[in-house]
């Protein structure tokens, strides 16, 4: 959705207007309840996408994701597949250091080579 918004240069108090405009079913019934629960104003942004994220994805599957990425391993993967993978379950994680994450992966012949760069920072 984000990637949506800068597209389309939507500002950042329009963002909530449009992603709850595109829910449907039980998505809007929920959010029409939530709605009403927050009270009158303007719900942020920030404040819609925690709520949102809150309901469809809860504490345990975060946490489940984030041991996933935490025990993530290259193995057999290929170097592009562990990286998607990697990349994937980073962004649920954002708060651990993802370079020295990302090196702790990769088998140890090849993670020497890596470390011997001194990557402070992970771009892919």
């Amino acid at each position: 959705m984000e990637k949506a918004f800068t597209l389309i240069q939507v500002s950042y108090d329009s963002k909530m207007d449009y992603a709850s405009y595109f829910l449907k079913g039980k998505a809007n019934i929920w959010w029409k309840s939530t709605r009403a629960l927050e009270g009158e104003g303007l719900v942020s942004w920030t404040r819609f996408t925690e709520l949102f994220l809150e309901n469809y994805f809860p504490d345990c599957l975060q946490n489940q994701l984030e041991v996933e990425f935490l025990e993530l391993k290259k193995g057999e993967k290929s170097v592009a597949k562990y990286e998607a993978k990697f990349m994937e379950l980073a962004r649920l994680a954002p708060e651990i250091q993802m370079a020295r994450r990302f090196q702790q992966g990769l088998k140890p012949e090849v993670r020497i080579g890596v470390v011997a760069l001194q990557l402070k920072t992970y771009t892919s």
